[in-house]
């Protein structure tokens, strides 16, 4: 099966019939593992369950977690888009993951096996992992942290991620994780919007082979904005770092003179848990907000049903980092309320040797695998004899995130990753969504290689035309929510207007998830990614008005156009159209590569374009906008699309003779 990407043709622009047609027909199925199925923790029933009573199947998810003040109204949609789940009920999320294990006598399960990249590691028990959140909690309040206040967290892939996190949450302040490969622009951008108080970061973490430094970058974010009164400093790799004295304070050293009793105070259900920021189509970075009943009731269900999770007998490693949302969702919060013993791992799937994942399968008995399709591919890249050196019989589930998995891939993942026998699930939801929503159950689904197949019970998707109308079997258009889901977003931090226009204004009273999708013969969704100018690299969301912006921020460049172009191991590619000013020559093979590290240095190394193209001209309609659906056909090597509102059709021409030449990142 080929995967067409004609079908994110920029902002507005419906899923053409023709490219559906060119996705063709899977006809491959893999039936569950009868002994799965036989044992599964949820079945085909829920989904009878939930379609005759979806108010009353979440009201019995949410009494799976333990409230201080049990909920009795399940949902309040009296001022749409504006959702409130369980809103008469009072919890604690870090109770919830943390203490309630330890009082069911679980204390000495293991909560997280770390794996250092240097080959360090340490296991934390439950019982442990209580102590430390409650040091943490109480370093938090001696700070001044109150509940309310918010606290930026840029860490590496290390236990205290989780520690503060949870410390957090057990306080009732809002965290606000940024993604450790960030920029000082984008820490200060988000630490700015949040308002936080304090930040808590390391001096740095190790990553391919050698530590990399995280202070100067949070140093140089704080001195640009106001209200930061501390910053709490992890010591992992004992780099020398600046000190400002005052502000700065080793949390090694005020948490271990920390009282590890710490009570938890129980917080409406509608208290803000996090504010995640995530690209948005006008460059300044959204601010997703997540509260703390209905957030912990559908993240903490579906790590339960998608990964059948045994929390007695599994072992499970999501992969990702902690920075996005499948790391708040799927290692600190679901696993973590459900009991599950888990593996945190520091680096990279490279360091030292290629087959370092398959390794800690190995040595730790993973069960249940959650990775990106970008892994996966690289991993085929690398060969099919790296994974068959390492025993990875011990994996029952296997689960892929962030983006659409190509058939192929995921045949690859299932034969040489799964042994012909794992069931795959391939789930489908976002930041926005705060957990699973579409996905294979694995002791239910038949399932198909490449489709998220069917949404969950309890969650209420399908596929529409431009005009709001549902599809039929075999059509394509929008994936579009049509009820509200107790892990929603509330609003976008401090702009319930930006909120209602981004998601809802699309299709009247249906949330728009801006991904293209079509429903094939069987009414199984089939993803087919952006539709809008957000491009999804490596499975993170990344703006194209952001890695413009940051290219004509150089003082070479005029102008800009960017474009997510298909890539067999990103999922898409960034490249960039440029314009360039007088002097600047378009021959200086020195500059393309300075605009790709400029524009790494301003955003971060994710969001460094692949290609950089100095052209003389941009495409653009007779209205100015510039036509990023004709650069995405040269930069995918296809043929042209309508020209004809052009100013002058000509500049393709001229930009697609240059093509070939332009230099790419090897």
């Amino acid at each position: 099966m080929v995967w067409d990407t004609t079908d994110t043709l920029g902002k507005g622009d419906v899923v053409s019939n023709e490219s559906l047609a060119n996705l063709l027909k899977e006809e491959r199925r893999f039936a569950p593992p009868a002994d799965l199925a036989a044992a599964a923790n949820v079945t085909a029933e829920a989904y009878e369950q939930a379609k005759a009573d979806r108010l009353g199947f979440w009201a019995e998810q949410a009494r799976r977690l333990t409230w201080a003040t049990e909920p009795t109204e399940t949902l309040d949609w009296s001022n749409p888009p504006f959702a409130k789940w369980f809103a008469d009920g009072k919890l604690n999320v870090a109770y919830n993951c943390v203490d309630r294990h330890v009082e069911a006598g679980n204390g000495d399960r293991v909560a997280i096996h770390f794996e250092g990249e240097p080959g360090d590691s340490r296991a934390i028990t439950y019982a442990e992992l209580k102590d430390e959140v409650s040091r943490a909690a109480n370093a938090l309040t001696e700070l001044g942290v109150q509940t309310g206040d918010r606290v930026a967290v840029y860490l590496p892939m290390i236990p205290e991620a989780v520690v503060a996190m949870l410390a957090c949450a057990r306080i009732g302040a809002a965290h606000s994780v940024v993604f450790g490969g960030f920029s000082a622009d984008a820490i200060a951008a988000r630490i700015q919007d949040a308002d936080a108080k304090v930040v808590i970061t390391a001096d740095g973490g190790y990553r391919r082979g050698k530590p990399s430094a995280l202070k100067p970058a949070v140093d140089d974010a704080v001195s640009r904005v106001e209200g930061v009164e501390k910053v709490l400093v992890v010591q992992r790799t004992k780099q020398d770092v600046a000190w400002t004295e005052g502000r700065d304070v080793w949390w090694h050293e005020i948490t271990q003179k920390q009282s590890a009793q710490h009570t938890p105070e129980a917080f409406d259900a509608e208290q803000p848990l996090f504010i995640l920021y995530t690209s948005g189509t006008t460059g300044k970075p959204k601010g997703i907000l997540h509260t703390s009943g209905g957030y912990l009731t559908q993240a903490s269900y579906t790590h339960h049903a998608v990964f059948d999770l045994k929390p007695e007998t599994d072992v499970y490693w999501c992969t990702a980092d902690i920075g996005w949302v499948t790391g708040h969702s799927y290692i600190t919060y679901g696993p973590l309320s459900n009991g599950a013993t888990q593996v945190i791992y520091e680096g990279t799937p490279d360091t030292p040797h290629q087959g370092r994942f398959w390794e800690i399968v190995q040595k730790y008995g993973v069960t249940i695998l959650y990775t990106a399709p970008t892994a996966i591919r690289t991993f085929m890249k690398w060969g099919d004899d790296i994974p068959a050196k390492f025993d990875l019989s011990s994996l029952r589930v296997l689960g892929s995130v962030g983006e659409p998995i190509n058939p192929e891939a995921w045949m690859w993942y299932r034969k040489n990753i799964g042994a012909d026998k794992c069931p795959i699930v391939d789930t489908w939801w976002q930041t926005e969504t705060g957990a699973m929503m579409i996905s294979p159950l694995p002791g239910v689904t038949e399932t198909k290689p490449g489709s998220a197949q069917r949404a969950l019970p309890g969650i209420s998707a399908t596929v529409v035309d431009d005009e709001a109308r549902e599809v039929p079997d075999g059509g394509g258009g929008y994936l579009v929510l049509t009820e509200p889901w107790p892990s929603m977003l509330r609003t976008i931090w401090g702009d319930d207007q930006r909120f209602i226009d981004t998601y809802w204004s699309r299709f009247e009273g249906k949330y728009f998830a801006g991904d293209g999708a079509k429903k094939d013969d069987d009414g199984d969704i089939w993803l087919l990614g952006r539709v809008d100018d957000v491009m999804l690299v490596s499975g993170h969301n990344i703006s194209t008005t952001e890695v413009e912006s940051a290219l004509v921020s150089h003082p070479s460049v005029a102008e800009a156009a960017v474009v997510g172009a298909a890539d067999e191991t990103t999922g898409q590619a960034i490249v960039a159209f440029v314009i360039l000013r007088g002097t600047a020559s378009a021959d200086d093979e020195g500059l393309v590569a300075d605009l790709r590290n400029h524009v790494g240095a301003t955003l971060g190394p994710i969001a460094k374009p692949k290609r950089v193209l100095p052209v003389a001209e941009l495409p653009k309609t007779r209205s100015g906008k510039i036509m990023r659906r004709l650069l995405r056909d040269v930069a995918e090597n296809r043929e042209l699309g309508d020209v004809t509102t052009l100013t002058d059709s000509s500049v393709m021409d001229l930009i697609q003779t240059k093509l070939p030449a332009a230099a790419s990142e090897d």
